[in-house]
């Protein structure tokens, strides 16, 4: 699965002092964090399927839950698309840290990351999906844009996923009291086209209309 592939490529390039450090430096300048979930744990989907561990967001009532079709994060990586490309032929587990292949094969993987493909299918799709989010434009306990990700740490504990695994969602009216790694159900229009933030780059960007804890 996907899944198991992209959590085994996070896991062993990140022993490397310099992206330790960055990881260190990203997560100390982060005051507010969950602490419900361990670094890389991701959450089940539909709360039917998993015994009432979610909760589904509460909608207006100008908008019916039925319009939205929900979706995993492995939904949002072409089918065709091996994460693990870069790394192909590399016996990560004998390299030490400062080895100039390791080196080399983490600025190839965060290249190809950078430029992760999108799912076309998903351009303009009307989503609902379960994840983390990192807040961007804290104003006092009050939140109107943010970084959605797929497991718990994502560029706080650890370095970025890939793009095509970060939303950079908006919302017509500011959050109170979002907290970063704050667990969420949201839902909206989903757009391709990237973002450059200073805790990673997005592959997508999502207008959101229903925000609501998962719980």
């Amino acid at each position: 699965m996907k899944n198991m592939t992209i959590s085994l490529c996070l896991k062993q390039p990140y022993r490397l002092p310099a992206l330790l450090l960055a990881g260190l430096l990203i997560f100390t300048a982060q005051t507010t964090t969950a602490t419900d979930y361990s670094v890389g744990e991701r959450l089940p989907s539909s709360p039917a399927k998993n015994a009432g561990k979610a909760t589904p967001p509460a909608t207006p009532s100008t908008t019916s839950a039925t319009t939205y079709k929900e979706i995993t994060w492995d939904d949002l990586m072409p089918k065709n698309w091996d994460p693990m490309a870069p790394l192909k032929g590399l016996k990560l587990d004998n390299l030490r840290d400062g080895d100039p292949r390791a080196i080399e094969a983490l600025e190839k993987i965060r290249e190809a990351w950078s430029n992760a493909p999108i799912e076309p299918a998903l351009n303009g799709a009307r989503i609902r999906l379960p994840g983390f989010v990192i807040p961007l434009d804290k104003v006092g306990n009050k939140v109107s844009e943010f970084l959605f990700v797929p497991y718990f740490g994502a560029c706080i504990h650890t370095p970025p996923p890939p793009s095509n695994q970060i939303i950079h969602v908006t919302v017509s009216k500011p959050i109170t009291g979002m907290r970063t790694m704050d667990t969420m159900w949201v839902s909206g229009v989903m757009h391709a086209g990237k973002i450059d933030t200073e805790m990673g780059q997005a592959g997508y960007q999502l207008k959101a209309e229903v925000v609501a804890p998962y719980k």
